[in-house]
């Protein structure tokens, strides 16, 4: 029986659910100094003055530290990309001589406890010279705006013009129809449940600087922390606990968690910092503000001939490590046809900056932005050619496999026509459509919505490399240890922070040994236990780092099945691994187990074969050398619309998904109902604002609704499975497609309701006043 496919209860939960879990704010270490920041309040201007001494006044405080007195280099993140595509910026661990963002760290300062080191950042005093701020893309990009870096004119990071296909414009000039989107999505918090933090230590045994911190990239941390505080990589650990969600905000290197490690290092004492939850809405990274103009073509009939794309990405003050600002401009621009057979392509993508909080990936990154327009564009051309719109999605599609696209991407196997057809059976199939005609004749407004995408996932150094990142992300390693009890600890380079990754690796690995998956550890999160890996973004875990298990897994099977040739006095090809023991083929009763064979591997080594070592340790690798694997999925939802809030409310979501073999269904379904929580939370609540002068306006959950059960649906899934032909279980990536397709499908529906008004909306989120608006109950 195989583990893999099966919804195998959580292991991780017994320990979670009962309180047993250890987050970094747990760690509790003798002498610990409690550490937090004095943070800019002017979004751009010099730094004039810091005065510390009334902070070193206040009872308990111990030690507070500006740059210059802990020395520290910057966080540079490069593309390899010519001037005038990209223009690197240094940012500063703790900011010099100016700052670009209310909340930036200027100093920290370091207490006792949690209440002095508080009333010490209070007391610091700072003056500046404030310049005029730039708060949005538009006035960034403004003729005479202010600068942020001198080294980046018209205060753009990232200038990317890609895919010109020749003739496109004779194409749009002879196209039966031309339908434009103008879209803008606004700034969100990741907003994982645990904030950031870190918990820092010198270990003068080990003479190691060991960091407790809540990343979902530790080998990253541990490469820019030495960097930046010129040590050895030998002598940097970086150790994760449990985490509690991260949704890529983590997956960069926090300024924060590098200035606690200096002080640590500086003081010798430990150093707490966990960042309040205050700091994480206005001071951590930030996503997803971007904006579209675009135009497709298309011909009589509802096939798309072009596409002709300008986006502009709000990254605000620094380019993330090891990302750089190009994170989402370069996958919009890269990703932008999506689904869809598009003969010729044109895109310019740009990453301005602003003095706001930077940017880093958020789950799913620029796929919520571009799966909308897409989407919008498939409606708008159905209205004006006077089709309808899911059958000019199903005119559109990519059907013949692979297929190499006008964006030079080459997609694998997947089932877009077959999830569309069945998305909308299922809500034909309820009666829905029936059911919005007969609202309408009731003078109320209900609306359907679809959208239709793929989610590349895996992507492996070769799709990295195509970014020209000077950090090439891509393989990861997993070893897989046998001890004496015949039970195997597996330690990879992946890193869960919430994906359950404890029970799907262990399923992989419990099938390639036929092990019972009780009997199978994973071990993630410690850099001195693995030289490297990539940790956990980019719905990679499964793909990659599942396939460097699997592999060492059957390395380490392997191994036993010479031992056990040699013990049973046969050759190798006549055994094979059976439920904890390995059997000779031709003769099912004579076998020796995992605890036999561990014994002669570990304590009578004069056993083993002459040329075997002792040990039973087996280690792998594994990257994809190609575009990586493409997950896909439908939306459709139906909304109702109430003229009197402006209430958009969700009467009905369906998503048909397939991300190959499910390694665990249950698992893949928490993970598309979260990522469409998420998705929602974008198209109709989440927005973060700043005032004219840059003061971020969302300091608290008041002022930023994030959305709660009471908002999201019941949501229904069903599965489709077309395996991938190059991961190790045929399983492609989950964790990002609920995100990326509820946008599109919940503006589709509130469009659709809409109709009858004549008004099109192409923002989001959807707020209950434009509705009001647009729906004519609020003059």
């Amino acid at each position: 029986m195989s583990w893999v496919g099966r919804s195998a209860a959580r292991r991780e939960d017994p320990r979670l659910l009962s309180g047993s879990g250890r987050y970094v704010d747990d760690i509790h270490l003798p002498g610990t100094l409690h550490a937090q920041f004095v943070r800019s309040t002017v979004a751009h201007g010099a730094v004039t003055g810091v005065d510390l001494s009334a902070t070193l006044a206040v009872p308990g405080v111990v030690a507070a530290f500006t740059a210059d007195d802990l020395e520290l280099g910057d966080i540079t993140a490069v593309l390899d990309r010519p001037p005038s595509e990209f223009v690197p910026t240094a940012m500063p661990v703790l900011a010099r001589d100016r700052v670009r963002y209310v909340g930036e760290p200027i100093a920290i300062v370091l207490a006792d406890n949690p209440y002095a080191v508080e009333d010490g950042v209070e007391a610091a005093r700072v003056t500046y010279e404030a310049d005029r701020p730039v708060v949005s893309a538009e006035q960034a990009l403004a003729p005479g705006a202010p600068l942020l870096h001198a080294a980046a004119p018209a205060n753009t990071l990232v200038d990317v013009s890609m895919f010109a296909t020749e003739g496109i414009d004779a194409v749009f000039a002879g196209a039966h129809e031309v339908v434009r989107v103008r879209a803008n999505t606004a700034r969100q918090n990741a907003l994982p449940l645990e904030t950031r933090g870190a918990v820092t230590s010198w270990d003068p045994r080990e003479e190691q600087l060991v960091v407790h911190t809540c990343t979902q990239v530790p080998h990253l941390v541990r490469t820019s922390l030495a960097e930046c505080l010129g040590l050895d990589e030998r002598t940097v650990r970086v150790i994760v606990p449990d985490m509690g969600g991260g949704f890529g905000l983590k997956c960069v290197v926090g300024r924060e968690e590098i200035a606690a490690a200096a002080a640590a290092l500086r003081l010798r004492r430990p150093v707490k910092w966990i960042e309040d939850r205050r700091d994480a809405l206005t001071a951590s990274f930030l996503a997803r503000e971007q904006h579209y103009d675009v135009r497709a073509a298309f011909d009589r009939d509802g096939r798309i001939l072009a596409l002709d794309a300008d986006i502009v990405c709000d990254m605000g003050a620094y380019s993330c490590y090891p990302f750089t600002a190009g994170i989402e401009p370069l996958m919009a621009s890269a990703e932008l046809p999506g689904v869809y057979r598009v003969p010729a392509y044109r895109v310019r993508a740009r990453a301005v900056a602003t003095n706001k909080a930077p940017s880093a990936p958020y789950r799913g990154v620029s796929r919520p932005q571009i799966v909308m327009v897409m989407e919008r564009l498939m409606e708008r051309a159905a209205r004006e050619l006077d089709l309808d719109p899911v059958e000019v999605r199903r005119r559109n599609l990519i059907v013949e496999f692979p297929y190499t696209g006008v964006n030079d991407v080459t997609y694998d196997p997947g089932s877009y026509l077959e999830s569309l057809n069945w998305c909308e059976r299922l809500l034909r199939d309820e009666g829905w459509y029936e059911r919005r005609e007969a609202a309408a004749a009731e003078g109320r407004y209900v609306g359907i919505g679809y959208s239709c995408f793929s989610e590349r996932t895996g992507y492996g150094s070769t799709a990295f490399a195509k970014r020209k990142m000077a950090v090439v992300p891509g393989f990861d390693l997993a070893e897989a240890r046998m001890d004496l009890s015949g039970t195997v600890t597996v330690t990879t380079g992946t890193m869960s922070h919430g994906q359950s990754h404890e029970t799907t690796l262990a399923q992989i690995v419990a099938d390639r040994l036929g092990l019972d998956i009780a009997q199978v550890k994973i071990h993630q999160g410690d850099t001195d236990r693995i030289p490297y890996g990539f940790g956990t973004f980019a719905s990679r875990s499964a793909t990659i780092g599942g396939s460097a298990v699997a592999r060492a897994a059957s390395a380490l099977g392997a191994r036993l099945l010479r031992l056990a040739a040699h013990l049973l006095d046969t050759t190798d090809d006549n055994v094979e691994l059976h439920d904890g023991s390995v059997r000779r083929r031709d003769d099912h009763g004579r076998a020796v187990s995992y605890r036999e064979l561990a014994d002669v591997a570990y304590l009578k080594a004069h056993l083993l074969p002459k040329d075997a070592e002792p040990g039973l340790t087996a280690s792998a690798s594994f990257d994809v050398h190609g575009d990586g694997t493409f997950s896909n999925a439908a939306h459709g939802v139906v909304v109702e619309l109430h003229p009197g809030t402006g209430q958009v409310e969700i009467l009905r979501y369906v998503c048909v998904e397939d991300c190959g073999v499910a390694i665990n269904p249950q698992v893949v379904e928490g993970q598309c109902r979260g990522g469409i929580a998420q998705g929602i939370a974008g198209a109709l609540f989440e927005q973060v604002t700043y005032d004219a002068q840059g003061e971020p306006a969302c300091a608290s959950f008041i002022d930023y609704k994030m959305p709660t059960a009471h908002e999201i649906p019941d949501i229904e899934i069903h599965h489709l499975e077309t395996p991938c032909a190059f991961t190790e279980s045929g399983a492609k990536g989950a964790g990002e497609g609920g995100t990326i397709g509820a946008p599109a499908a919940v503006l589709n529906a509130v469009n659709n309701a809409l109709l009858p008004t004549g008004v099109e909306l192409d923002d989001t989120p959807i707020r209950p006043e434009t509705v009001q608006r647009a729906i004519g109950a609020c003059p």
